[in-house]
């Protein structure tokens, strides 16, 4: 579908990558991997058409279309929810537009033997065949699937976009995304501002996506469950490997390995040769000889070795003295802003516990985190145990660094003992090798003073670590470098997150946060999730009696002034709902009335591909006529 040949791209006059050619087939699932600064998401920018490459073609097909998510984009305000995902669908309405003008015209002409005529209706047919594998009519109810699977619900609909931060904004750029359904999905850390939930949505979604996918992202459970072919930016060059991402780790390490041998080989033929010339210089006998090995010497290409993985390295986080054996007891904790974050919380946490707070975006998490803390007040009791020491990573801990030290000054100010000799590898573990050491903070992008954050907390001698999103801007590495951290500390640890690989044999029990409440679950990560799942699937099966039973509730009680509302709501969409159902069977009676008409001549009786389309019109009128007749049978339910 989209082939890249022979690519390059310079920065400053020094290439990013060079000569990198391959092939994005229909089907393919691929993940785009690679160091931080290696390109992914430049490569991405270029086949968008957003960037243009130094030297290179990319060629798409022209009917073939291509949706593109950055990882930071321009906003709008203005409008609801509903109304900025319905802007995904100006091609739907402006499609309908054409198919009643065209329906108008047919109408009005009787040249019906005209070759303008049978153009006009082949148009016609075609126009209509295009907006019923659009979803025509249909396509709020995949506006409303795919916002309610990104995590909003329905009473989210009509609130305006500027009432939401700006994840959840991004969630709406995503939808809109999705909902255009293009041929080539560009996907550049689309986790990054989604909770457990609305990621596993996500992968069904991508599993079942008809177009290509070619996604960046830190989230190894996401790429793992949703590609199966990786890119690997390396060295300038890119590296195809057919497999998801954990085989592609396991093949990088063998490629290394051979990388390594020959690089050492390369370099004993380079010393061989080189001591010959040295050895034979001056030696009349020897001159050809020499003169030889000079040339080969010219001739050989340096053998390039791949990043060295720092994830090897072994770090600790240093737990100062022994705390009380339960470093944080809440008692009917209550939180309410303009509504109830949550209340009557119970929880208890032992000294050398590792838990987790998930839950989606905005059921409290950060905010029992932040009355822990004593950041903001509330009732009920949230007791801090006997000599306990925290280490606190928020969301915006990268804010309270100071500007003027240089990345290496500030970590060389909270280490201490053997741990200062090594400061240069931890920072290298953490994408701060060579010169970005020497960088002054107020010049680092938030991403990169965020990790530095990181490591700062990870010198100083704790025994109870707080972590809110601690992975947002990590690499695996990086991950891997932290998670090991984590497990080997002696202290107690509460950890807000949506990476579920992270959490993965790393926290023992997992507090829900939903609904206003908190509700605890003693096991790993995927032991609540396969506990959630399962009360999804119970919770789908109560619905039908659940319903019966508020339906018999509401027809002898009076309704308020709000469930008025819903119900005008809802019958103003199912009243819309049948007109379009309506317009739809419209114009596919009259689609097909004209083709009868085609087929009655002598020439179109002889041309099979139109009894085809009398066949698949006659298909698609029945469903419309079966979707019309669920909708007038909603409408008056």
């Amino acid at each position: 579908m989209i082939s890249i040949d022979n690519l390059g791209v310079e920065f400053s006059a020094r290439p990013l990558f060079a000569g990198i050619s391959y092939v994005v087939n229909d089907r393919d699932r691929i993940a785009l991997v690679g160091k931080n600064g290696a390109g992914k998401s430049t490569m991405l920018k270029i086949i968008a058409g957003v960037e243009v490459p130094t030297e290179g073609v990319v060629s798409i097909p022209r009917d073939a279309t291509v949706g593109y998510l950055p990882q930071v984009m321009v906003l709008s305000d203005g409008c609801t929810v509903r109304e900025e995902a319905e802007k995904a669908f100006a091609n739907i309405t402006e499609l309908q537009g054409r198919i009643e003008s065209m329906q108008a015209e047919l109408a009005r002409r009787e040249d019906y033997e005209s070759e303008g005529y049978m153009q006009l209706c082949e148009e016609f047919t075609h126009a209509t065949e295009h907006l019923e594998m659009m979803g025509g009519s249909n396509y709020q109810a995949n506006l409303e699937r795919t916002l309610t699977g990104l995590g909003f619900e329905r009473r989210d609909m009509d609130r305006p976009t500027s009432e939401f931060s700006g994840g959840w904004r991004m969630r709406i750029e995503l939808a809109k995304l999705l909902l255009q359904h293009p041929d080539v999905l560009l996907l550049d850390e689309p986790t990054n501002h989604l909770d457990i939930e609305s990621i596993q949505w996500l992968e069904q979604f991508l599993a079942g996506y008809a177009g290509a996918v070619m996604l960046v992202s830190h989230d190894r459970a996401f790429i793992n469950n949703v590609t199966n072919r990786t890119l690997e930016i390396s060295c300038g060059r890119v590296y195809d490997y057919k497999v998801r991402y954990d085989e592609y780790v396991n093949l990088r390490a063998e490629r290394r390995e051979q990388q390594l041998r020959a690089y050492e080989n390369q370099q004993k033929e380079i010393a061989d040769s080189r001591a010959f010339i040295e050895r034979f210089r001056y030696q009349a006998t020897k001159a050809i000889q020499v003169q030889q090995r000079v040339r080969q010497l010219e001739k050989i290409i340096p053998i390039e070795v791949d990043e060295v993985d720092n994830s090897a390295l072994h770090l600790k986080f240093t737990c100062s003295q022994r705390s009380g054996d339960y470093p944080v007891i809440c008692e009917d904790a209550r939180k309410e802003y303009d509504r109830v974050v949550f209340d009557h919380v119970n929880l208890t946490i032992k000294r050398g516990e590792k838990v987790a707070f998930v839950g989606r975006n905005g059921e409290g998490k950060t905010t029992m985190i932040k009355c822990i803390m004593g950041e903001i007040p509330f009732d009920g009791t949230v007791r801090v145990g006997h000599n306990v020491q925290i280490g606190y990573f928020a969301q915006n801990q990268a804010q309270l660094l100071d500007g003027e030290l240089t990345v290496f000054d500030t970590i060389d100010r909270v280490a201490r003992g053997e741990i200062r000799t090594k400061i240069r590898d931890i920072l290298g573990a953490f994408m701060f090798g060579g010169e970005a050491s020497d960088k002054k903070v107020k010049v680092l992008s938030g991403g990169e003073r965020t990790r530095l954050a990181m490591i700062k907390l990870l010198l100083e001698p704790v025994n109870l670590l707080i972590l809110d999103e601690p992975t947002n801007h990590l690499d695996m590495r990086s991950k891997d470098v932290l998670k090991e951290a984590i497990r080997d500390f002696d202290g107690t640890v509460i950890i807000v997150s949506h990476d579920r690989d992270f959490l993965d044999g790393l926290v023992e029990r997992v507090y829900e946060f939903k609904g206003g409440g908190v509700r605890e679950h003693l096991g790993g990560i995927y032991d609540w999730i396969r506990k959630h799942e399962a009360e999804q699937v119970q919770s789908l099966s109560a619905a039908p009696a659940r319903e019966a039973s508020e339906e018999k509730v509401q027809s002898v009680s009076k309704l308020s002034y709000e469930e008025q509302k819903r119900v005008a709501r809802e019958r103003s969409r199912m009243e819309k709902a049948v007109k379009d159902a309506e317009a739809e069977v419209a114009q596919l009676e009259q689609a097909i009335k004209i083709l009868e008409t085609r087929l009655a001549t002598a020439e179109g009786s002889q041309d099979m591909s139109l009894y085809e389309k009398h066949g698949r019109l006659k298909q698609q009128l029945e469903k419309a006529e079966e979707k019309w007749t669920e909708a007038m049978e909603k409408l008056e339910e």
